[in-house]
Order: C-alpha cells, then structure tokens, then sequence
C-alpha cells in the first residue's frame, strides 16, 4: 500500500515538471542612434530584413519600439528589439541560420556591409533574460486602440544585492504580485531576470495600455488595491528595490506586440 503511494507521488511529480512549460529566454537589444539617417537605416533593415528573417526562423513574435517623450524628457533616439526564445539553443542557432538564409541576407545588404566610416548605429546594448517562474512565457496584449497611442510601460527594478534582489522576484512569484497585475488588467508582456546586462542585479517587465489615461488609471487601481497595501508593508518584502527606470515605449507598425 505505501509502496503505491509513494509510486503515485512520484508519478504525479515527474508529470507535473514534464509538463510544466519551459521558462523563455529573451533578448533586448537596444540601438543607440544619433540621426535621423541612422534611424531610417536600422528600422529598414529591421522592418524587412531582420524581423521577417526571425519569422522564418521560427521565432514568431518580435517586438519593436520607440520611446516616447514625455513632459519631464524629449525621446532618445533609440529602437528597442524584443526576442523572445523558448530555448537558449534556439538563441545560440539563430546566428548560423541567418548566415544561411538568402533573402535576409539581400534584404539586410545595407545594413550587414555597412562601411566602417558610415555605420548605422552608434552602440548596441544587449540584455539577456529569464522569464519568471510564475509567468513562464511572453503574452501578446489585448488591446484595440491606435498603436500610435498605446502606451508600453518598460520597468527595471535593482536590487541592492543579488539576496534583496531575489527576494523581489519571489514577490511577484510567492507574493503573488503577477496574478495582480493579471486581475487589474495590465496586459503584461513578460517578466524576466536578467542574466546579463548593465544594471544587474535587476528584473524587468512590460506591461501594456491603451493610452496615458489608461495607464495612469491602471496605476492608480494597483496602488489602492488591498493585496498590493498588505504585500507591500509585508516584513517579509522589504528594501528589496534600491532603483527604479520606468520607459514608455510604443510599438511599431511592424512589431508583433
């Protein structure tokens, strides 16, 4: 009898990690661009090299974006690039592909045999990252307005040391802060840890609205929410954000977010 028991606890485990869905990995590349040449150059090559070769290539979503100015701050000259993978090897095989692949090769000519003199960018920057355990891979966000109006809602939180750090990650696992923004509607794209970049130990995460009036209504509701009032004073989850860079970002007519 214990002997079936204990069979059908393994079982019931060995089920649930093989089912459990894989934990993507994803890429933020960020251009850096100091002329309105160089912008018109990347988004070309991006728009009709790039993101249909990675369609190709299986990966099926990739975002594209701008920032967006705001009272305090004119926009930067900046393209953001979101790639989601489901493995890392799909990441690893990507480049040998390219390489490979004819058209994109055509389609990029301008932009993969730049002359050392007139490049298009001026730095690219690269953040790798895990998605979080409890929000496993990216989601496409709900919404119906104009694209030139939505509002994408770019958020990294550091933490002072990789302990604190990791304590706010469980806050959205074990605290469960992720189904809250899931029951107020945020439309969030993913969550990740980010495993190489220049802020670290920090967690990013996008989150999606209409325009800046759903955005801020949005916030508001979360900062009124009970559950947020009662996870937030939790002893359990303090001093575990030491710097905070929120970025709004709309999409592109060509990004698949």
């Amino acid at each position: 009898m214990k002997t079936t028991k204990l069979l059908i606890v393994f079982t019931f485990i060995f089920l649930t990690k093989s089912f459990a869905a894989p934990r993507y990995i994803y890429q933020l590349t960020i251009y850096h661009l100091q002329s309105q040449e160089q912008e018109t150059r990347v988004e070309h090559y991006l728009q009709h090299a790039f993101v249909p070769a990675l369609h190709r290539a299986n990966i099926r979503t990739v975002g594209v974006f701008k920032p967006i100015a705001t009272e305090k701050k004119d926009a930067e000259r900046l393209l953001y690039v979101f790639i989601p993978y489901t493995t890392f090897d799909q990441y690893l095989g990507l480049e040998e592909q390219l390489m490979n692949d004819k058209t994109y090769q055509k389609a990029g000519s301008d932009y993969i045999h730049a002359a050392y003199d007139n490049p298009p960018y001026t730095r690219m920057e690269t953040i790798f990252m895990r998605a979080f355990e409890k929000s496993p891979t990216v989601s496409i966000p709900q919404l119906k307005g104009n694209r030139k109006d939505r509002i994408y809602e770019l958020r990294s939180y550091e933490g002072p040391t990789e302990k604190r750090y990791r304590n706010k990650v469980d806050m959205f696992n074990l605290g469960d802060e992720i189904n809250l923004f899931k029951r107020l509607g945020f439309n969030a794209v993913f969550y990740g840890e980010v495993l190489a970049g220049k802020n670290m130990p920090n967690l990013m995460y996008l989150t999606t609205f209409e325009d800046m009036q759903s955005r801020e209504k949005h916030w508001d509701a979360f900062n009124n929410d009970p559950y947020w009032k009662k996870l937030s004073s939790s002893p359990n989850y303090q001093h575990n954000v030491s710097h905070s860079d929120i970025i709004f970002l709309y999409p592109t007519d060509y990004s698949d977010f």
